[in-house]
């Protein structure tokens, strides 16, 4: 009898420690299996034409940003802005990834404020979403000149993720070659 109140306890026990160490992780630093690993290939139609096909090869040999985003994602709202700001500053393309959304409010959003994308993906499904280990928007990931994944961040973009995050890697891939 004794024993059937010490299993649940003795569980217990052992999934504190599970627990702290998860509420403590960083939820933007989820681990993928694509960091360093060839970007998935893809080929979509455009957002804005969907009789011209948008894909891995616009930013094949450059370093570059591919941002996923949506109508629906409250916090892509929030990152637009910054999205804006670096797009205007030319350092670096941003591609656009528009995910499980509709196109005519994607259009309009882009109208209303502003298209930081060098081009933008329609991922209507979000299948292509899925080859790249997608769990929500937004989400960046940075490309080497080479097609690797360099890193992947989820949450908005800020000028402080911007600074710790993304410029030290884009300047070892530019001296990396990578």
């Amino acid at each position: 009898m004794m024993s059937r109140f010490l299993l649940p306890i003795l569980v217990f026990a052992i999934m504190i420690p599970i627990f702290i160490i998860g509420l403590g992780r960083n939820k933007s630093e989820l681990p993928s299996p694509l960091i360093s690993a060839p970007a998935p290939t893809f080929a979509l139609p455009s957002l804005q034409d969907a009789n011209v096909t948008v894909g891995s090869d616009n930013y094949n040999g450059k370093v570059a940003l591919v941002n996923v985003w949506a109508t629906w994602c409250a916090a892509c709202r929030t990152e637009h802005a910054y999205l804006m700001e670096l797009a205007g500053r030319g350092d670096i393309p941003i591609f656009g990834l528009n995910w499980r959304d509709q196109r005519k409010p994607a259009l309009n959003w882009l109208k209303q404020l502003g298209d930081p994308y060098f081009v933008t993906a329609y991922d209507q499904d979000g299948r292509v979403g899925i080859d790249w280990g997608v769990y929500g928007a937004p989400e960046t990931f940075l490309i080497g000149a080479d097609g690797t994944v360099l890193f992947k961040y989820i949450s908005p973009m800020t000028e402080q993720v911007w600074q710790e995050e993304f410029l030290p890697r884009i300047r070892a891939a530019e001296v990396g070659g990578g």
